[in-house]
């Protein structure tokens, strides 16, 4: 039980160690090395729980996964209006992107290193038609179609995404800062003003 327990510590602290160097450095410029020694032990010993790059990469996309569709079923589960469910699960989705750098990594995995069995928007495009198909167009004004309003959230969401990234991990600004009024607040928050801006043309009046 004990040798158990230490393994799955291990693992875990594997699992958050190269978490940080894909999220940072991509597939191709993450080092065995630099993530064991992350993690506090020898590359003989991260060989042990993960025997290949590839592995170890695939452990960190399983747990991001993992937290999108936990994100997707939390947010599924309100009685909102479809559109206002629609907009809560993006600005849920961006959130869990500032605050867990494990699904950003994964994110960033999903872009670098596909593995044919489908995309990031994938875990979570399909909810979002399904919740606009459930409504039946309802909400929605009469020239609006519900695959454009998919394809909205979709664009959003890739937006709200590349411009976390370029916040982490983009050159700074010339001046030492971002032009006035862009770099406030969260990227969460900048999706919110979006969706205001957008909503009152998706709605029916």
């Amino acid at each position: 039980m004990v040798k158990q327990e230490r393994a799955a510590r291990t693992r875990e602290a594997l699992v958050r160690a190269a978490a940080h160097e894909f999220e940072h450095t991509g597939y191709e410029g993450t080092s065995l090395t630099r993530v064991a020694g992350a993690a506090g032990i020898s590359v003989g010993a991260l060989t042990f729980h993960f025997s290949s790059k590839a592995g170890l990469a695939q452990a960190v996309r399983t747990r991001g996964d993992a937290a999108v569709r936990a994100c997707v079923a939390e947010a599924g589960a309100g009685t909102e209006p479809a559109l206002d469910s629609v907009v809560a699960l993006t600005l849920a989705l961006a959130r869990l992107l500032e605050e867990d750098e494990v699904v950003r990594a994964a994110v960033r995995l999903w872009r670098e290193v596909p593995d044919g069995d489908g995309t990031w928007s994938g875990l979570w495009l399909p909810a979002v038609a399904e919740t606009l198909d459930r409504a039946g167009g309802a909400g929605l004004g009469a020239d609006v179609a519900e695959h454009d309003v998919v394809l909205l959230a979709e664009y959003l969401l890739a937006g709200a995404e590349s411009r976390l990234r370029e916040r982490l991990h983009g050159p700074p600004a010339a001046g030492g800062g971002e032009g006035e009024g862009e770099g406030e607040g969260s990227v969460e928050g900048h999706l919110s003003r979006l969706w205001a801006l957008v909503l009152p043309g998706l709605s029916k009046h």
